[in-house]
C-alpha cells in the first residue's frame, strides 16, 4: 500500500498538536532535514515536526499511522549510514527539543535524559558530578544521546569501557500507533522476560521512537596518558594491537590512523604540530587511565616497550593537556578531513582484533583489483577498522558499477573472518543491500517479523535496514 502523501488538512491536524512554530513546511527546514553525514545522499521530507513532550509524540504516531504516513525520527542529522534521510518524504521527526538531563541518580550511578541532549553536554555535566558515561562517538561535540542510542554507537573508548547497548538501563517509546512505553526496568541485572531495552537499541529508530534514556555510569577517572606511534608499516601497527591485550594491557583507547589519514587531518585543522617522516605509513594512537599516575606510567612504558619490537620511529608522549586535545581532535577530525578531499564511501567494518592485519591486506588487494583507493582508520583496539573509499580518479561509470562488486566482495571476506560489516555505524539505507552476506534467510526474516510486530503498517523510518 502506497504511503500518504502530506495534504493541507493533515497540516492542520499536526497544528492541533503543536504550535504552529513547530510545525515546519519551509524550504530551509525541509532541505536540512534532507540530508545527514552520509556521503552526498538528499531525500526531502514533506514536513518537520518538532514535538516537546511524549504525548505530542504519541498523537503524531497515531495520526500518522492511522493515515498511512512515513515518519522519519532525526536526531542530529550525524549518521554515517543514511538512517535519517526520509527515503519516502512525509514527516521527519525531529527531536531536538528533547534537550533536557531529567535527573542524576547520583546514590544509584545512574541518568535520567531526554534523547536530544549533545552526548559531550552530558559527560560534561555527569563529570562536574564525579560521574562517567565512557561513550564517545567522534562526533561527540554534536551528535544526540538519542541517535547513539538508535546506533548502538560506540567509539574510542568502546576498548575498554563497552559501547552504548552495556549502559542502556531503560528506555521509555513512543510505539508506531501511538502506544506509550516503558521497556526495561532502573536496575543493572533484569532476567524478567525479553529483553525489548536491548531490541530497541541498535533498531535505528525502526520500531519506536525513544522519549527517554536511563543510562548506568561508573565513577570518573581521575587521570589518563597518551601517546603517539608511528609505524613505518600499517600492517605491523596492526600486529601491535593485538601484542598489547596478549602482554595484558587494556588500553582506554587504541585508535589507527594511516599515514594519508593523519595528513589530510592535519591539513583540516591546519596544523603541523606533528612530524610526519617521510617513511611513516601509519600511526596507533594508545591512551591508558586510571586513578594512579604511577600504574599508568609504568603501564604506558611497558605498552612502549611491546610496539618498540616493531619497526617504529620516535614515540610522542602528550606532555600536556593541550597537546593531549591536539592529538585526539586530528583523530576524530578524520572522517570530515577525507570527505573535504573526495568524494568517497566509509564502510564500517569488524573484526576479530587479531585479523586485523589481513582485513588490512584484504582492502589493499580488493582495492588494487578494481581500481579505488582506500584510506583507513578506526577504533583497532576492539577490531573496528573505518575504511573510506576515496573516488579520486575513478571514473563515475567505474565507481557506479564497478564499486559495490568490490564492496561485496570486501564484506565477504570480513565475515570470513568471523567480522560483520558494520560495528558502529550502523545499517540505515547505504548498506541495507549488503545484509545477506552477514545474516541467513532465517535469520532475515526473523528481523523482519519483529519489525512487523512493532510496526505493522511499515511507517517508521521506511526504507531501512531491509531491501525493499
Amino acid at each position: 500500500m502506497p504511503f500518504h502523501k502530506i495534504q493541507p488538512e493533515d497540516i492542520s491536524a499536526f497544528k492541533t498538536i503543536l504550535a504552529d512554530k513547530y510545525v515546519l513546511v519551509d524550504e530551509e527546514q525541509l532541505d536540512r532535514c534532507a540530508s545527514d553525514q552520509t556521503e552526498d545522499l538528499h531525500y526531502s521530507p514533506e514536513i518537520v515536526l518538532r514535538p516537546d513532550t511524549v504525548e505530542e509524540v504519541g498523537s503524531i504516531m497515531k495520526y500518522c499511522n492511522e493515515h498511512n504516513i512515513p515518519v522519519t525520527p532525526r536526531g542530529a542529522g550525524t549518521g554515517l549510514s543514511g538512517g535519517a534521510l526520509p527515503v519516502f518524504g512525509g514527516v521527519v521527526l525531529d527531536m531536538k527539543r528533547f534537550n533536557r538531563i531529567l535527573k542524576i541518580d547520583k546514590r544509584n550511578f545512574q541518568v535520567t535524559t531526554e534523547p536530544g541532549v549533545i552526548t559531550q553536554v552530558l559527560q560534561e555535566t555527569l563529570k562536574e558530578e564525579g560521574l562517567f558515561y565512557p561513550v564517545d562517538p567522534a562526533s561527540k561535540g554534536s551528535c544526540f544521546i538519542g541517535g547513539n542510542v538508535s546506533e548502538n554507537s560506540g567509539g574510542p573508548r568502546a576498548v575498554k569501557y563497552g559501547v552504548v547497548k552495556d549502559y542502556v538501563l531503560n528506555l521509555e517509546i513512543v510505539m508506531p500507533n501511538g502506544d506509550i512505553m516503558w521497556t526495561g526496568a532502573n536496575v543493572l541485572k533484569n532476567a524478567t522476560g525479553y529483553s525489548i531495552t536491548q531490541l530497541i537499541v541498535g533498531s535505528e529508530g525502526t520500531l519506536g521512537v525513544i522519549t527517554k534514556i536511563v543510562l548506568r555510569l561508573i565513577p570518573a577517572v581521575k587521570y589518563d596518558l597518551l601517546m603517539l606511534v608511528p609505524f613505518r608499516s600499517p600492517v605491523e601497527a596492526c600486529a601491535a594491537v593485538n601484542a598489547i591485550f596478549l602482554a595484558g594491557f587494556t588500553p582506554s583507547a587504541l585508535e589507527f590512523m594511516e599515514r594519508e589519514a593523519l595528513e589530510w587531518s592535519m591539513k583540516y585543522v591546519q596544523t603541523t604540530s606533528i612530524r610526519l617522516p617521510d617513511d611513516i605509513a601509519a600511526h596507533l594512537l594508545i591512551e591508558v587511565d586510571g586513578n594512579y599516575m604511577d600504574e599508568l606510567y609504568r603501564d604506558a612504558e611497558a605498552i612502549s616497550q611491546i610496539v618498540q619490537q616493531y619497526d617504529v620511529d620516535e614515540i610522542l608522549f602528550a606532555d600536556s593537556h593541550e597537546q593531549k586535545q591536539m592529538l585526539w581532535t586530528l583523530r576524530r577530525k578524520v572522517g570530515e578531513a577525507v570527505k573535504s578531499n573526495s568524494v568517497y564511501k566509509e564502510e564500517d567494518t569488524v573484526v576479530p582484533r587479531a585479523e586485523l592485519p589481513e582485513l588490512l591486506k584484504i582492502v589493499k588487494a580488493i582495492g588494487n583489483e578494481y581500481g579505488f583507493k582506500s584510506v583507513c582508520y578506526g577504533h583497532t583496539g576492539d577490531g573496528n577498522l573505518h575504511v573510506n573509499i576515496v573516488k579520486g580518479e575513478m571514473s563515475d561509470e567505474d565507481w557506479k558499477t564497478k564499486l559495490p562488486s568490490g564492496i561485496r566482495q570486501l564484506f565477504k571476506e570480513v565475515v570470513r573472518l568471523g567480522g560483520t560489516i558494520s560495528g558502529e555505524h550502523g545499517i540505515g539505507l547505504v548498506q541495507k543491500d549488503y545484509m545477506d552476506i552477514a545474516f541467513s534467510e532465517v535469520q532475515m526474516q526473523l528481523m523482519k517479523q519483529i519489525k512487523q510486530v512493532f510496526d505493522p503498517k511499515g511507517i517508521l523510518n521506511p526504507g531501512k535496514i531491509f531491501k525493499s
